[in-house]
């Protein structure tokens, strides 16, 4: 189920609810309450046998599912699993899980939304198997039917000794309508299980005196996505899930926590483990909010959180922790991720026999789409760069979750579309080889500033003359430069001065002509150069967040033409009491400036060349790009332009000269996509 709306929110209109109206059926006209709020007793244990599932199949749901999409490609193959038409008597179907049974069945879950794809609708649980290793798949059962309530958050674990499918979820009521959650919103976590390989499943009980303290009242969510049994150290066997919530205290949501459950007994009882809490301030802001949390286990025993970071304050989309103590308290807070490009968005993390890592989740830092597997050599430490990753589609995406299926196939589970990505969920099974093989570093190229280790050259981006010696030479495809995240990079609410030299030619070129991208892309913070050859235009664009949780601003100043003639131009953009600068060659142009940090919340890239979206990228030259962190005088620039003056080295927060490009010498290692420090 999708991030809770109470201080955060999606550009799809993704979170959760309970109903605030009434319909038939009881005398105070609200929907019936769900029937399975009672507790197991010892001795008797009410199993769902397979001919009640029979029952319980949807109209049109017999049969084994096997729909291709698109073209094979080697070593990759998929197919719509649920979809609306394919499986009626639901509006969509979202929120995936899928884990592998020790006898390798695959168990594929996602939430059947019956009313509307709202998160707060009528929704079952509902699961398809597969014995062959994904090649075709059963007919769908219904684990968990909501019975008008919201019966979501698939959170299934295996117990590897045992064969029993554990499965947590939450409860809230259902409404009719497709609103969000009441805040404060009363959720409630249960746990079923199977012991025949997922063919019928235990009645769901309320383990929320187990695993949700009184305080969390706001809101509650396991998972959604696997959870991990551990196979390493003291604590081998226990049941890990990753939950989150947030505390209400009667007139706001006043903090947010990240949390493990934990089971030592194959999932009889539970308890809570590790707890990361963030205070709301009273303007509603927050430092983090991890949440939909996915696991993994690293060699050593320690377990590995990732999680979606929701409208913090700290920059990134993504975040991560690490118990080292089996679950029990997490070693450090949650760290953010800046330039692990994602929008807000559930991903999933998956450790591979050979020691590989994976992380699902679309690559825009801005939109749901461009699913896409990356990979992490160090179990999570870092991970690659979006443009290193396997694309699985350029459609629509969103929530997914991934299992291993045999020595060299891994099988993803996602959230897809050509129009939206809640038009069906997909299931794709590929290979290591289809990944392809651990690349080498990119070429760089130097960075001057203080504390620069240098930018990366990617796509073949090629050396040509320039203004001031060399430059760099774009083809409009994939050749772009991208500085790897340093804490000194982001400008916040500074004054600053952002510099280069361009040259494109206008007749030549379609579309915008990215110069200079700092921050994210979309209604992001974000400092912005680029050419408008459609408008005769070059534009520089600041788009800011002031303190408190409003809504971003944008000031935009456009030159007086487009200098696309292919001729060598400088450009600088300054931000300066309370105004927006632009200078082409020596003439300005300036608008009110918009107040607030360029560099808050979502992810944070800085690119030459391309768009941080990779959907529009320079047909043209730069060199000299410079970034001071403060505003320049007219004096300053005008030396800067007509002499390439360095001015004060100690203010630039970056120079890249563009001046050569720097093969990686055999055995060097790699510039890392995270800042060493905060290895972990």
């Amino acid at each position: 189920m999708a991030a809770h709306p109470s201080t955060s929110g999606s550009a799809d209109g993704e979170s959760a609810g309970r109903p605030d109206g009434g319909s038939p059926g009881r005398p105070d006209g609200r929907r019936p309450r769900t029937l399975f709020r009672f507790r197991f007793r010892a001795a008797a244990v009410f199993v769902l046998s397979g001919a009640l599932l029979a029952l319980a199949l949807r109209p049109g749901a017999a049969g084994a599912t096997e729909e291709p999409v698109g073209p094979g490609r080697a070593g990759f193959d998929e197919r719509v699993l649920f979809r609306a038409d394919q499986d009626p008597g639901y509006a969509c179907y979202r929120i995936p899980a899928i884990v592998t049974t020790t006898h390798g069945t695959l168990l594929a879950f996602a939430e059947g939304r019956k009313d509307n794809c709202g998160d707060a609708t009528d929704i079952d649980l509902v699961l398809k198997r597969s014995t062959d290793g994904g090649r075709s798949w059963g007919a769908l059962q219904i684990v968990d039917p909501g019975r008008g309530d919201t019966h979501g958050n698939p959170a299934p674990v295996v117990d590897r000794r045992t064969g029993r499918i554990v499965l947590a979820t939450t409860y809230n009521e259902g409404r009719e309508d497709a609103g969000n959650c009441d805040v404060p919103c009363d959720r409630t976590p249960h746990l079923q299980y199977s012991d025949d390989d997922g063919v019928s499943w235990s009645w769901p009980r309320d383990i929320t005196e187990e695993i949700r303290p009184p305080g969390w009242n706001s809101w509650y969510a396991t998972g959604p996505g696997h959870g991990v049994q551990l196979g390493h150290g003291p604590h081998e066997g226990r049941l890990v899930i990753g939950l989150n919530a947030e505390s209400h205290d009667g007139t706001r949501t006043s903090a947010n926590h990240a949390a493990l459950a934990l089971s030592d007994d194959g999932g009889a009882h539970w308890r809570l483990g590790a707890v990361d809490t963030y205070p709301v301030a009273a303007d509603r802001t927050y430092r983090q909010k991890p949440s939909e949390l996915t696991l993994a286990e690293r060699s050593d025993g320690a377990v590995y959180a990732g999680g979606r970071e929701q409208d913090g304050t700290e920059l990134g989309n993504r975040d991560d922790a690490v118990s080292g103590d089996g679950g029990e308290s997490f070693d450090a807070p949650f760290r953010p991720l800046p330039d692990l490009y994602s929008p807000m968005v559930q991903g999933a993390v998956l450790p591979l026999p050979s020691g590989r890592w994976l992380f699902s989740a679309p690559a825009d830092p801005d939109r749901r789409r461009t699913m896409t597997v990356r990979s992490s050599y160090d179990e999570g430490h870092t991970w690659e760069s979006a443009e290193r990753g396997r694309r699985v589609t350029a459609d629509w995406s969103g929530y997914s979750d991934m299992a291993v299926i045999g020595q060299d196939t891994t099988g993803l589970l996602y959230e897809a579309g050509k129009a939206d990505a809640r038009q069906e969920i997909r299931f794709a099974r590929f290979t290591e080889e289809w990944l392809g093989p651990r690349r080498g570093p990119d070429p760089t190229t130097p960075d001057r500033a203080p504390g620069g280790t240098g930018a990366y050259v990617l796509g073949g981006a090629r050396p040509v003359g320039g203004r001031f010696g060399g430059g760099l030479g774009f083809d409009g495809t994939d050749s772009a430069v991208r500085l790897p995240f340093r804490t000194a990079l982001p400008l916040g609410t500074r004054d600053f001065t952002a510099a280069l030299w361009f040259r494109y030619r206008a007749a030549a070129v379609k579309g915008e002509q990215p110069l200079l991208w700092m921050g994210g892309v979309g209604g992001a913070p974000q400092v912005a150069l680029r050419g408008e050859p459609g408008t005769g235009r070059v534009t520089g664009q600041v788009t800011a967040l002031a303190p408190g949780p409003g809504p971003s601003r944008t000031a935009t100043v456009r030159s007086a033409d487009g200098y696309g003639d292919g001729r060598w131009h400088h450009v600088a953009l300054r931000r300066s009491g309370g105004r927006l600068t632009l200078t082409v060659d020596g003439a300005s142009a300036s608008v009110p400036d918009v107040p607030g940090s360029v560099s808050r919340n979502s992810t944070f890239g800085v690119h030459l060349g391309q768009r941080p979206d990779a959907r529009a990228f320079l047909t043209g030259d730069l060199e000299e790009v410079r970034v001071y962190g403060r505003a320049l005088t007219d004096a300053e620039l005008a030396a800067v332009r007509t002499h390439n003056t360095p001015v004060t080295r100690r203010d630039a927060v970056l120079w890249l000269p563009l001046d050569r490009i720097d093969e990686p010498r055999k055995g060097r290692g790699e510039l890392r996509d995270q800042p060493p420090p905060a290895r972990r």
